[in-house]
Order: C-alpha cells, then structure tokens, then sequence
C-alpha cells in the first residue's frame, strides 16, 4: 500500500471516528506494521502543522485523534452559538495540579494535601471532563483513584502527563510555605 493510500485511509478514520483511536487499533484495521504508521503519523502532523489548515493531529498517550486549531475556536462558537466554557477557579486549579501531578491519587490523599474537603472540587473537575475516576486501591475500603483525561492534556496542549512541566524545589519549596501560613491564618481564624 502507498503511503498516501494509508494517510487518507488513517484520515478517514479518525475523522469519521471523532475520537483518539490507539495506534495498534489504527495499524490492525489498516494492516501495517506500528513502526511504519507511527512514522507516517508523524508525517501527517508536520503536514497538518506546516500547511495552512483548520485542523490539526494531535497524539493523546499513544492514540491520535484529528481536532480543530485553537485560534479557529471563536468561529466555531460563532456557528454553534455557544461555547463550552469552564470557569477554572483557584480552587479547581489547585486540585487539578495536585491530581495531574500525583496521579492516580485519592481523595483523601488531595485532602490532606490541600487541607480541606475536596468533594465539591472533583465533582466539579469530573464534570468539566478534565478528571475521571481511574480505578480502585488494593486496600482497606477500595478508595477510588482520580486522574486525568484526555480533555485534559488537550486542553493543555499536552500529549501525555509525562509532558506537565517540572517543578523546581524552591517553587516547590515556596508552595508549601504558601500552604502552611494559609493553615495557620485558617487556624488563627478558628480559634
């Protein structure tokens, strides 16, 4: 098959499919070799990013998914007439670093980072699509595991959790300062 019969069959599927499809679901369905189409999909990124085009082809933790360039956005709204909106509060930022970071986690381990219920907030996360239960600890109870999504590394330009930025130990270090006066103003409060 040549390489140009095989990127417009993978197009093909991953427009009508509307979704990430994994690379080893793409090769069998296309009947070629992972190695090989792995290198024509990066081909096909370089195209789509090179060529003046509305879409683009974005890799999703070994899965490629076709989706629309941000900076077209705003005509999308305009057509649709109503735009998906999240209101990212601090609080919902803060737990969703913690969980992107620490992931899978549960919620009583966020909690205890955070230092306060954390329900509201990862319901809140769950809804949004950025967060998805993960599964279930080997212990005491089965407490549920949070991670995030594929909504999520889109949205921040991510391919994989691997690619979240790493964190110096003074900011890390200026973080948990940060948090310990907040306890302790908290504290003062109460008492």
């Amino acid at each position: 098959m040549q390489i140009e019969e095989v990127t417009a069959i993978v197009e093909a599927l991953l427009f009508s499919m509307g979704e990430a499809i994994a690379l080893e679901k793409l090769a069998e369905v296309v009947e070629i070799d992972k190695s090989t189409l792995k290198k024509i999909m990066e081909q096909m990124q370089e195209k789509y990013e090179q060529d003046h085009r509305g879409i683009r082809l974005i890799s999703l933790e070994g899965a490629y998914q076709l989706c629309t360039k941000p900076e077209y956005y705003e005509y999308i709204r305009r057509m649709t007439n109503k735009a998906k909106s999240y209101e990212l509060t601090d609080v919902l930022i803060e737990t969703l670093s913690i969980i992107a970071y620490k992931q899978p986690i549960t919620k009583t381990h966020i909690e205890a980072i955070r230092g306060v219920k954390s329900d509201h907030a990862v319901n809140k996360l769950i809804e949004y699509g950025l967060v998805e239960e993960k599964g279930r600890l080997d212990g005491p109870g089965k407490p549920i595991v949070f991670g995030t999504t594929e909504v999520f590394l889109r949205y921040f330009g991510l391919s994989s959790p691997e690619e979240l930025p790493v964190l110096e130990d003074k900011i890390l270090e200026q973080i948990q300062k940060e948090t310990e006066n907040e306890l302790q103003m908290k504290l003062e409060e109460i008492l």
